[in-house]
């Protein structure tokens, strides 16, 4: 049994990422996507562990009080709730700052701590984010855009003829049939988007800019993208892992 552990909680739309911590150092990290998510199923997972401390960012109300129930019985001391017991600890210059996202200012503060700024965080998950912060630690805001996932299926929903096609690496730019066109869109025009946008942003905050991918759709885009200097896919859960140190 392992002990002086933390367990970080990131609850997406689609998927709950979970990392376990001793120090700064992550052990384990496991995803359950949301619509398969038991009790039953977390204690299977977590049953080798003995868990200290806990923390949850979550953009899902009625899944991160669930979560809140669920982890009480595996931690010893504090769970914490990002938003109510712990906040980020970053300067938010958003109109109205409680509109942000909870996982941007997380990944907007990890990248600061491990990354340095000025930077931008590209998060390929649900939706498509931008996170841009600045040379003095600020968070400026960014964009959001429907996700690779959801660009797919709406293309399926609102046609007629198009069919329903599973997300994957397409094989070629140019389509040869209908599902790989689909793919090949999606894929080199997200590519081309976020390479373009990049250039815009960087424009706007320094040319040095750091620029971190990360998200559950990062594998599928990264290698199409020529503006991203390092691909961190645990961004978040690190990022929360900071945050119970900081406020510790």
């Amino acid at each position: 049994m392992l002990k002086g552990t933390l367990i970080a909680v990131d609850i997406g739309n689609t998927n709950i990422n979970f990392g376990i911590f001793i120090g700064r150092r992550i052990i384990r990290r496991f995803t359950i996507p949301m619509h398969r998510y038991t009790t039953r199923r977390l204690r299977y997972i977590l049953n080798h562990f003995v868990i200290d401390d806990g923390i949850i960012c979550s953009v899902v109300p009625r899944m991160g009080q669930r979560l809140r129930k669920d982890l009480r019985l595996f931690i010893n001391n504090h769970l914490y709730y990002l938003g109510e017991e712990i906040r980020v600890p970053i300067k938010n210059l958003y109109r109205n700052p409680a509109q942000v996202g909870p996982d941007r200012l997380v990944n907007a503060f990890a990248g600061i701590e491990i990354y340095g700024a000025p930077l931008i965080v590209v998060d390929f998950g649900t939706a498509v984010t931008f996170d841009v912060i600045s040379k003095e630690r600020e968070y400026l805001g960014g964009l959001i855009l429907p996700g690779l996932e959801i660009s797919l299926n709406v293309l399926s929903d609102r046609t007629a003829l198009l069919p329903r096609v599973k997300l994957q690496r397409p094989k070629e730019l140019i389509g040869r049939d209908t599902e790989g066109s689909m793919l090949s869109g999606v894929i080199y025009g997200f590519a081309a988007l976020t390479d373009e946008l990049i250039g815009r942003l960087k424009r706007r905050i320094g040319r040095r800019a750091h620029i971190i991918g990360t998200g559950g759709n990062i594998h599928l885009i990264k290698d199409y993208c020529s503006q991203m200097d390092k691909i961190d896919k645990d961004l978040t859960i690190k990022g929360l892992n900071l945050i119970y140190y900081n406020y510790k």
